[in-house]
């Protein structure tokens, strides 16, 4: 006679984890959605102390509610499509690029501690699932520029396609200089890597020496710049210069369509911060690894990387001017291309000879 399931199993082994994610993933979007409308905030508040102004100061308090001002004024604004463009495609673009930025978000993880690991899905090949995400981010764009019908809007979603495939190339080459010197594709696996470096062995406790940054500097340095180009981040975004492309990609695109594309963008930027504090940066680790710093739970520390890595994005904002487009080509495959390839097998032959690989 065929098993039978009763409906408590089916609830236990199905239903109740079901729900369970489900609520998991419906708090980090809303906390992540809040946390990137004051992140948007601070970018125009940094520039505009750079610029000696004030910057958004009218809505609520000092412009703390300027996001959400803006959030609404997109909403009600009527969406506007052209004649000639085709609908569905147009319109699935923006969701397109705006679901597959926050499913990025489902490995990252925030903290570690007694309670187990705070991560939606702890994937063991994370490193993988984030960057296969990345790689499709692109499609969106295209989709946008293509379904447009007219000119500008697909040269500049070609552009973008073309500026994201070349520096996900040196992404990825980081990326594998990071797992050689952990041994592991899971994200929390490389955090708590960096909880034993030069110092550790030296004797002393945990702290911010230990991390990646300093024992891969050039890489860190690499996936910073490769990070501004993969997001469109200034200099390097040419998709979207006014003075060249007239908004890029987005050209023909308005209400909460355009403002879809916007948030796909900052949240990859958002992903593009955690995924730096998370392999160079220590994560959820404190700066040292004494009291009182390790009294702050970890999600703090996490966070409080994430902002500092998008100020740094934030500034080259502010005093770098932008790069030429056969500049930007030049600099992804005749500098970081070679120099990040050079550097894998450095790494590799520095494990390997003094024996130090995980």
């Amino acid at each position: 006679m065929a098993n039978t399931w009763s409906w408590p199993e089916i609830w236990q082994a199905y239903l109740w984890p079901l729900l369970v994610m489900v609520f998991q993933s419906v708090v980090l979007l809303v906390a992540l959605l809040i946390i990137i409308a004051f992140l948007l905030l601070m970018d125009r508040k940094v520039w505009a102390a750079v610029q000696l102004r004030r910057g958004p100061n009218v809505v609520g308090p000092f412009g703390l509610l300027q996001s959400f001002a803006d959030l609404l004024k997109f909403v009600l604004k009527e969406p506007l499509i052209p004649a000639g463009a085709d609908k569905g495609v147009f319109l699935l673009a923006p969701l397109v690029a705006s679901v597959l930025a926050l499913a990025a978000w489902a490995v990252i993880p925030l903290n570690e501690n007694g309670w187990g690991r705070w991560v939606i899905s702890d994937l063991n090949v994370g490193v993988l699932y984030l960057f296969a995400i990345s790689s499709l981010g692109v499609y969106g764009i295209i989709m946008g520029g293509w379904a447009s019908n007219s000119k500008y809007p697909f040269l500049g979603s070609l552009r973008s396609a073309a500026q994201m495939v070349s520096y996900e190339v040196s992404i990825g080459f980081v990326i594998i200089t990071v797992l050689l010197c952990v041994g592991s594709l899971n994200l929390t696996d490389i955090v708590n890597a960096q909880k034993y470096g030069p110092g550790t062995r030296a004797g002393l406790p945990n702290t911010l020496i230990d991390w990646h940054w300093l024992k891969l500097l050039p890489m860190f340095v690499v996936f910073f710049v490769s990070a501004l180009a993969e997001t469109n981040r200034p200099p390097f975004d040419l998709p979207e210069a006014e003075s060249e492309l007239v908004a890029g990609f987005a050209v023909e695109y308005s209400s909460t369509p355009y403002l879809l594309f916007m948030l796909g963008e900052y949240v990859a930027i958002t992903t593009m911060c955690a995924l730096t504090s998370i392999m160079f940066l220590g994560g959820w680790l404190p700066p040292a690894d004494v009291w009182p710093l390790n009294l702050v739970p970890g999600l703090v520390w996490f966070l409080a990387k994430i902002v500092f890595v998008f100020f740094m994005f934030a500034m080259v904002k502010a005093f770098v001017p932008r790069y030429r487009y056969d500049q930007l080509m030049r600099l992804g495959w005749k500098v970081f291309l070679p120099l990040s390839l050079a550097m894998v097998v450095a790494v590799a032959g520095v494990l390997h000879v003094f024996e130090l690989a995980p």
